[in-house]
């Protein structure tokens, strides 16, 4: 049991946490969570991210009005019957592909990784004698025949060779 002697007091202060917390920097506009999981932001586009007109000339109002209302009604009606093709089909594969991804994580993933855990010592010492029979007297015997070999260089390897176009 510890007295309270050995003890230190460790005064926090959460209102120190809370100000740097607000004179930091706000996260960019593609990383700021707006919907309830923050994600597909990329996909929020307007009409002014498509479409824009120059500074100088202009298209009549009607026309600008009738390109913006064309263009938002077509990209929600394209998207909702889209949806309504693809959701399904793309839902039930993303739900068998998880689920045989579960399934075989469960049932052959972490059996295997368990039986590797259990078997690794006995293979361990299994390779070891197999490197001891086989494979190290085969380096010894290798090594041995290759001790004797010499290789000499003498000043005339190291100059150049005259070509037969030079002699010539």
């Amino acid at each position: 049991m510890i007295s309270d002697e050995c003890l230190v007091e460790c005064p926090i202060d959460d209102d120190e946490d809370e100000e740097q917390l607000a004179l930091s920097a706000p996260p960019p506009p593609e990383f700021a969570s707006k919907g309830p999981y923050g994600i597909n932001q990329h996909l929020k586009v307007e009409v002014s991210d498509v479409l824009a007109e120059p500074a100088s000339p202009h298209s009549l109002d009607q026309v600008w009005v009738y390109s913006v209302l064309g263009f938002e009604k077509t990209r929600v009606l394209s998207y909702r019957i889209l949806s309504l093709l693809l959701a399904v089909p793309f839902a039930l594969l993303c739900g068998v592909s998880l689920g045989f991804l579960a399934c075989l994580h469960v049932w052959f993933v972490v059996p295997l990784a368990q039986l590797s855990h259990t078997f690794i010592p006995c293979l361990r010492s299994l390779w070891i004698c197999t490197v001891n029979v086989l494979i190290s007297p085969l380096c010894s015997s290798l090594a041995l025949c290759c001790s004797h070999v010499a290789i000499i260089l003498s000043k005339k390897d190291w100059q150049p060779q005259k070509s037969d176009t030079e002699v010539a």
